[in-house]
């Protein structure tokens, strides 16, 4: 004990402030407080602070923000940051700074939230795209919904849009409306500038003529859209290929990698024309050199139009078989009568130029032509049905069979009838009799005739409607010149007007049936005149003639034959042919 010192107590040591729990009478428990307090920092609820990742697990996030207690955010608020790591810096909203637990109360997505609205639009940002919705996606952006228009997600179209939803990018805000709190999102405009760079640097490369590797991004109905790497070309549907191509499907499909030649491109409008067709030989050049005029090839028929087809001999090689080499017909018509688009034909070669590429074909060919035996087959003479296919004034054209054609002229329609238009007599499509009469081979064409068929009645009418003779006629048409009139047998002949006044003097009417005399008949010009009038014009005379004869007989020969005297004073128009019999008569006594 000898060793021990005495050590004095504290002289103001307050030993009932000890023995009642006080450790020191100096420093009062609130200034304790306060010292401690000071050590923390200060926050206020409802307010966003940033926090220091110091723990986390598969359902938690722990976060300390400097005060006396940490907080545990869940782990889904911080899904649209996968690589969330401790120590990381994450801003937090705090809700409560103890609930009943003394646990402080934080939220990440609030924290987002709150401060979105602040942000500025030029700011990229990450966001957690949740599902889809009409017209784009919804994406979580700082806690909140924002819309990712469909048009928005990329650059090049979109086919698929559910491959994108649990998909975290990166996103530009374009558009923030805080009445509404409505947020719109971009992730095609964070690509664009950088595509826009990469496609000056790719056309600022290209060259008429350079082979380059492309995808196939779309097929229109006009050509296919390559993308060559950050920048778009066209393929017309021309140029993909040699032959014809009605639907460019039928020679790409969507994200088939090709090559494909640069055709043009137009630096201002950033438009590159782009050909598949031209990586291959053309198939004039592989065609088969032995092909020559007059050589049947088969094809298929690829265009129609009225003047001719095209034919596809083979895949970029067409001949054009004009509508004149379809038939050996002359009549003018379209090649669709003929053959449609898809249909095989077989063809002669006539004009075959492998410079200019052009090939001229004909099926006609593979027919006789009629008229190398037109004289065998048609001879003068001959008789056949052939169809009527067109009129004129002068005649009516008909076909005998395919490519023979011929004309019969309206005086060769009938031999009785005056035929003013061929259409009064036949119409067209209508089969009609003819015999040839005439054969023009130079001009491939057949003079005809359908009166022929029948015996001229012109000879009958001769014995018949001789100068003199009566025949009761019709008026069926007035003229200026005088009327026609309907004879019997069929005949027509004609009257001028002072022939048509009757003899109480008044003029003749249409459809008046009347006697007529024959003054004129003319064989060859199919002629009759006729005249009514000089049917008692002639009786009066005869009988002044007759009287004058008679007188005349009476002064020179009173003692003879009174009884004739006295008959021819007495004749009339009906008496002349008594008298005739009478003079017979008396000259058979003597």
């Amino acid at each position: 004990m000898e060793n021990l010192k005495n050590i004095a107590p504290i002289e103001d040591f307050n030993w009932d402030a000890y023995e009642n729990g006080d450790a020191t009478t100096t420093v009062s428990k609130e200034d304790l407080e306060k010292a401690y307090d000071s050590t923390l920092s200060k926050v206020n609820d409802r307010e966003v602070v940033d926090g220091t990742v110091i723990a986390m697990n598969k359902r938690e996030v722990v976060v300390n923000i400097g005060y006396k207690s940490d907080g545990i955010i869940p782990l889904s608020e911080f899904r649209y940051n996968p690589d969330l790591k401790v120590g990381d810096t994450v801003e937090v909203y705090i809700e409560n700074q103890e609930d009943k637990k003394g646990q402080l109360i934080l939220s990440h997505k609030k924290a987002r939230a709150t401060r979105s609205w602040d942000r500025e639009n030029e700011e990229i940002i990450k966001g957690y795209i949740k599902c889809r919705t009409k017209g784009g996606m919804i994406v979580d952006v700082f806690g909140i919904e924002a819309f990712l228009p469909g048009s928005q997600i990329d650059v090049k179209p979109i086919r698929d849009y559910d491959v994108f939803v649990g998909k975290t990018m990166e996103f530009k805000v374009v558009k923030i409306n805080q009445e509404f709190k409505n947020v719109v999102v971009s992730h095609k405009a964070l690509i664009e500038a950088e595509l826009e760079q990469q496609k000056k640097e790719i056309i600022g490369k290209l060259e008429k003529g350079q082979v380059l590797e492309g995808t196939v991004k779309n097929i229109t109905s006009y050509g296919v859209f390559i993308d060559l790497g950050g920048v778009d070309g066209l393929i017309h549907i021309t140029d993909l290929s040699w032959g014809r191509v009605s639907d460019p499907r039928e020679v790409v499909q969507l994200d088939q990698k090709l090559n494909v030649v640069i055709l043009d491109f137009d630096d201002e409008k950033k438009r590159i024309a782009l050909g598949l067709k031209q990586l291959t030989p053309h198939p004039w050049d592989a065609l088969d050199p032995n092909l020559k005029v007059g050589d049947h090839v088969k094809g298929k028929v690829v265009v129609m139009a009225d003047y001719g087809a095209f034919i596809e001999i083979a895949p970029g090689v067409e001949g054009l078989i004009h509508v004149s080499e379809m038939s050996w017909s002359q009549h003018l018509r379209s090649a669709q009568d003929f053959m449609k688009v898809g249909d095989e034909v077989e063809a002669v070669i006539l004009t075959l130029d492998r410079e200019e590429r052009k090939m001229s074909l004909g099926i006609k060919q593979l027919k006789a032509d009629p008229w190398e035996t037109i004289e065998e087959k048609y001879p003068v003479g001959s008789k056949h049905v052939a169809k009527v296919r067109n009129f004129t004034n002068f005649g009516v054209f008909v076909e005998i069979e395919e490519g023979v054609d011929g004309l019969i002229h309206i005086s060769d329609l009938s031999w009785t009838k005056k035929i003013k238009h061929p259409s009064e007599f036949t119409q067209i499509g209508a089969d009609i009799e003819v015999q040839v009469l005439e054969i023009d081979k130079e001009n491939r064409r057949l003079s005809l005739g359908h009166k022929q068929l029948e015996e001229n009645p012109w000879d009958v009418f001769e014995t018949v409607f001789t100068v003199g003779s009566v025949h009761e006629g019709t008026i069926i048409e007035m003229l200026d010149k005088g009327a026609v009139v309907a004879l019997p047998y069929g005949v027509e002949g004609f009257a001028t007007p002072k022939h048509l006044v009757k003899e109480d003097g008044s003029q003749a009417q249409l459809d008046e049936k009347l006697p007529f005399k024959v003054i004129e008949f003319n064989k060859d010009a199919k002629r009759i005149i006729l005249s009514h009038s000089r049917i008692f014009e002639d009786a009066a005379k005869a009988e002044e003639k007759a009287e004058k004869k008679a007188a005349k007989k009476a002064s020179s020969k009173k003692e003879e034959t009174p009884m004739i005297q006295n008959q021819a004073a007495s004749t009339t128009l009906g008496d002349i042919d008594a008298l005739a019999a009478l003079k017979q008569q008396l000259e058979g006594k003597k």
